[in-house]
């Protein structure tokens, strides 16, 4: 056909790549049924690549990621394929640090994005940051937000910009209305704390809100199970 469809950016996981909701996300089969069936409405969905970055600008500008996706990834996609470019008419989804991309882009961009659904996403609190492991802080968080820092050292300017608990508590409610929520994460998750923060802080600023707790834990299958719930939901603002 010729005609122009709503766009749906669907982010993967921390040591995943693009690849990773068709191999073992099945997105391909399961949304071509859904769309077949009418369970959701016929959408383009792109899936990027970006490696380790958390969709972020890195606190040393060598990686620039949030930059490049919001000022030349969209605007190529969108020029390129038959996408209806307009806020109205595109969401934003994903998993674990996809989730977290997720929720930094429609927080950050709402005027881009009507809705978004963030599964499991990597949503901390300050106290996770300060206690993290060396290890874990260097192999993660370290290239992000300062490689040697320790304790709440880490709680730099960076660490606000880009905390997703932060940026909700200090952005206007009238701010974060603008983009429908869908927040996904399992019972079993170790992010699940995060996840309720989140759910909380949304909840005290009374911003309207699907948060979802299932069965389940930090696997392909609680996120297999869930992904066209969240694009059911995500396609019903592409409804005129």
């Amino acid at each position: 056909s010729q005609r122009t469809y709503p766009v749906v950016y669907l982010l993967h996981g921390y040591t995943d790549d693009n690849t990773g909701w068709l191999q073992f996300g099945e997105i391909n089969r399961l949304a071509d049924k859904a769309i077949a069936e009418g369970t959701i409405p016929p959408m383009i969905i792109v899936m990027p690549n970006a490696y380790s970055s958390f969709y972020i600008n890195s606190y040393d500008g060598k990686e620039k990621y949030e930059d490049f996706f919001i000022k030349e990834f969209m605007p190529a996609v969108e020029k390129s394929y038959r996408i209806k470019a307009e806020k109205q008419f595109r969401g934003v989804a994903g998993l674990s640090m996809g989730g977290y991309g997720t929720l930094i882009y429609a927080l950050k961009y709402p005027d881009l994005f009507a809705a978004a659904a963030p599964f499991s996403a990597a949503v901390v609190d300050d106290a996770f940051i300060e206690t993290m492991g060396e290890d874990g802080w260097k192999n993660t968080f370290g290239q992000l937000y300062g490689r040697n820092l320790k304790g709440k050292d880490r709680l730099t300017k960076d660490w606000y910009n880009n905390s997703i608990l932060k940026i909700v508590e200090t952005t206007p409610a009238e701010q974060l209305k603008k983009v429908r929520y869908w927040i996904d994460c399992g019972d079993d998750d170790f992010l699940t704390k995060g996840n309720c923060l989140l759910h909380i802080a949304l909840t005290e600023k009374r911003i309207p809100h699907e948060y979802r707790v299932r069965d389940g834990g930090h696997t392909w299958n609680y996120w297999r199970t869930g992904i066209i719930d969240a694009l059911q939901f995500i396609g019903t603002s592409f409804h005129q």
